[in-house]
């Protein structure tokens, strides 16, 4: 397993493999640009070169983008809409100059429209996202299990997967606190054996491009996404450790996103 963790792009795209080597990752985890902001970082040719021949020359042996939070690929907003597909399309772009192992993203809220609707719409937004960029993978995550956000269980993420044309360049992110979050026995590696086999029958484990590994500030089931320090929360030390020792996990990049 590839453990890794999320680290800044402050002073240059290159800085983030430094900074993952100087914690000992052997993946790394970036924005393409403010998680909280439409703008987008607008990288030259020469960003991209320095970052490829910086990570080409370190321990680090993946990279993966996260994409920023405001997007939505199910709004029925026109503006959201056209906004949440341009900046999509930009961190797939980002991706293929960089040679991320793919951008991951979460997908957006049905808000009060039925899921099939949100779905096609979603879908539709991905395919057109994907035919605007050359390889990299585009990555829907898991979410904490309330109503709105797409993609609370497998059988959701298998719906965005099909509905996004289900090609080679789709897969998931798998984040433990929220499967904590959304009801998910993890907590013992019987009970992670099973959660694993679900994913594998209704997504194929092939699917599966990274983890995110993440304590819980918030209760099993509370539908909450509130992150807390590895080992601090409710999952605690042994709750973390079946997902982590999962085998069939084996050869994944793991990203830490709460350690400082």
């Amino acid at each position: 397993m590839l453990i890794g963790i999320h680290v800044s792009t402050a002073g240059g795209l290159d800085r983030a493999v430094e900074r993952g080597v100087e914690r000992d990752a052997d993946a790394i985890q970036i924005f393409n640009q403010s998680p909280r902001a439409w703008r987008p970082t607008r990288y030259t040719d020469n960003d991209l070169a320095a970052f490829r021949e910086a990570i080409d020359g370190s321990r680090i042996a993946a990279v993966v983008i996260h994409a920023i939070y405001l997007i939505n690929l199910a709004a029925t907003d026109r503006e959201v809409k056209r906004r949440s597909a341009q900046s999509l399309t930009h961190a797939l772009r980002v991706g293929d100059g960089i040679g991320a192992a793919g951008v991951v993203v979460h997908a957006g809220s049905r808000k009060d429209s039925p899921h099939a609707a949100a779905v096609r719409r979603a879908g539709k937004e991905i395919r057109k996202a994907l035919d605007e960029s050359e390889s990299c993978p585009l990555v829907l995550e898991n979410t904490a299990g309330t109503q709105g956000p797409l993609g609370r269980n497998f059988d959701e993420l298998a719906d965005l997967i099909d509905g996004g044309g289900g090609g080679k360049r789709l897969g998931v992110c798998i984040d433990c606190c929220h499967l904590f979050a959304s009801g998910f026995e993890i907590g013992t590696p019987d009970a992670m054996t099973q959660v694993v086999d679900e994913l594998d029958a209704k997504l194929g484990l092939d699917r599966v491009l990274c983890l995110h590994v993440n304590d819980s500030a918030a209760p099993q089931g509370s539908n909450r996404d509130r992150h807390a320090e590895l080992g601090t929360g409710e999952m605690g030390k042994a709750g973390l450790r079946p997902f982590l020792s999962e085998p069939r996990f084996e050869k994944l990049p793991a990203l830490i996103e709460t350690n400082k």
